[in-house]
């Protein structure tokens, strides 16, 4: 579990509930504006940024799907999506710390992030005289939407902004109107790590995977438990028989589902019998970002296959 932390901090993924609750405000860029940030601090600016920092995965992704990718002059070593991240220069981050001599050599105007990066580190940053803005992890898909359009305005791209929210909530209402069709909700598990397959954790409640699996028509094995990360044993998963197995972890740790199969007392589970047992791109589920439709559609089309294509 040690282990899959590290890779969640270092990709710059936080669960929602802790990291509390903030979209930053939907801002004007015609005329000198002052902006709260995800720290709830004002941030005067007067025009569009055009040299930006991003410090995390998520605002890298969010930054190209608004538009406004080719003001980015460096962003951290994890943003990874879209290809074009790889243009970019690296600044460095992660456990380690952000590269202060790096971040402050590309002289930006602007520097993105969100709240996994710690305030001491962000107050480090405004301490040299860097405009920081903190986009906070939405905790609903209008929050998601609100965050975009947020970003989209404040880096001048307002008109991209509000076109690439209505094709997602068209996306999301689409997906809705599927899965209402349901006769059944299936009970899903979603392993985050199973290091110790007697003992994996699964995703709590209040996180992106509860979001997106009650959204895409399941019900989340995790959801009734304490806590955004739940370890869980083997007898429970018996007891309560999830009818779908999804493999977050197959993205760090690359667990397939002939692996799951060969642990010792999991033949006896019903998805594995079945066969309802799928690998998953948790950073899908895992990053605040426009992404997460697409995660909600990939996870709709594993649970309703008859229902959504």
């Amino acid at each position: 579990m040690i282990r899959r932390l590290a890779a969640l901090c270092l990709l710059g993924i936080f669960l929602l509930t802790a990291c509390g609750a903030f979209a930053v405000s939907t801002p004007t860029v015609s005329a000198p504006m002052s902006q709260p940030d995800g720290l709830g601090r004002e941030a005067a600016t007067s025009q569009p940024p055009q040299r930006i920092v991003s410090l995390t995965p998520s605002t890298t992704e969010i930054l190209f799907a608004v538009g406004a990718g080719s003001q980015l002059v460096g962003r951290d070593s994890f943003s990874d999506y879209p290809a074009q991240a790889a243009d970019i220069p690296d600044l460095g981050g992660g456990l380690g710390g952000l590269n202060m001599e790096l971040i402050v050599a590309a002289e930006p105007d602007l520097v993105l992030a969100s709240p996994i990066i710690p305030p001491e580190q962000l107050a480090d940053l405004e301490n040299v005289g860097l405009n920081v803005e903190v986009v906070q992890n939405p905790t609903s898909f209008d929050e998601l939407f609100a965050n975009l359009q947020s970003v989209a305005a404040l880096t001048g791209h307002a008109a991209q902004g509000e076109a690439l929210v209505t094709a997602l909530k068209g996306r999301v209402e689409a997906v809705a109107a599927q899965v209402s069709q349901a006769s059944q909700k299936p009970l899903v598990y979603y392993e985050l790590d199973a290091t110790d397959p007697s003992a994996p954790y699964t995703s709590g409640p209040g996180t992106f995977v509860d979001l997106l699996i009650g959204s895409a028509g399941g019900v989340n094995f995790g959801a009734e438990l304490s806590g955004e990360w739940v370890q869980v044993s083997v007898e429970e998963l018996l007891a309560r028989q999830p009818d779908v197995i999804v493999l977050g972890d197959y993205t760090y740790g690359g667990v397939t589902p002939e692996q799951v199969r060969a642990r010792a007392g999991w033949d006896a589970l019903t998805a594995i019998q079945r066969n309802q047992v799928f690998t998953f791109d948790d950073n899908l589920v895992s990053r605040p970002g426009p992404r997460l439709v697409d995660g909600l559609e990939a996870m709709a089309k594993l649970l309703h296959p008859d229902l959504v294509r």
